[in-house]
């Protein structure tokens, strides 16, 4: 469960591949050992293919159910990105 906090333009990449680029936050509270914690962050996300131009037209600010998978941002970085394969309404 994520909102979308920041979105760029839908573009293409050099193989014609759809893709658009967002920061998604994400609040909540978790139990952790019998407590309660707040747990807060944004991560960077990506949509490519079919399912960018849906998620280039959600609305922003609004909480969306996230389906994906985190990898390296490239093969050399250690920063992770968040791939969006699909969403739907909270």
């Amino acid at each position: 469960m994520a909102t979308i906090a920041e979105r760029d333009v839908l573009r293409y990449t050099p193989a014609g591949v759809p893709i658009v680029s967002a920061v998604l936050m994400h609040e909540s509270q978790q139990e952790e050992a019998g407590v309660e914690r707040s747990v807060a962050f944004e991560v960077p996300a990506f949509a490519a293919g079919e399912i960018s131009g849906r998620f280039a037209s959600a609305e922003l600010g609004a909480s969306y159910r996230f389906n994906g998978f985190l990898a390296r941002k490239n093969r050399n970085s250690k920063a992770l990105v968040f791939h969006i394969i699909d969403f739907s309404a909270a």
